[in-house]
């Protein structure tokens, strides 16, 4: 899916407003570069966690999918001959009575 960048673009754009904060708020160079390094460990990992629960919820879908077209396949095979027996006798009946037509 395309979902493997999520981590990578959430980790970027939260490294860029902290640097664009920590630049505009006078942070000391090593304060500045440790403070980026956290929040980018912080926000990567936070991008696995939101990749995986969306994998997650897509393969609970799809599984829930799955069960429901088997539900449906059983229901047409189990109305199938009925149906095929309303039809003959109805053609029977037609091919009976032909006078009333």
């Amino acid at each position: 899916m395309k979902r493997r960048m999520i981590p990578i673009f959430l980790m970027l754009l939260a490294g860029a407003i902290t640097s664009i904060i920590t630049y505009i708020r006078d942070y000391e160079l090593v304060k500045m570069l440790w403070t980026l390094l956290g929040v980018l460990i912080v926000f990567y990992a936070l991008g696995v966690v939101i990749k995986k629960t969306l994998n997650l919820f897509d393969a609970q879908i799809e599984e829930a999918e799955k069960k429901a077209k088997e539900a449906e396949e059983k229901e047409k095979e189990k109305e199938g001959p009925v149906g095929e027996e309303e039809t003959e006798e109805g053609d029977k009946q037609n091919t009976e009575n032909p006078s009333e037509d």
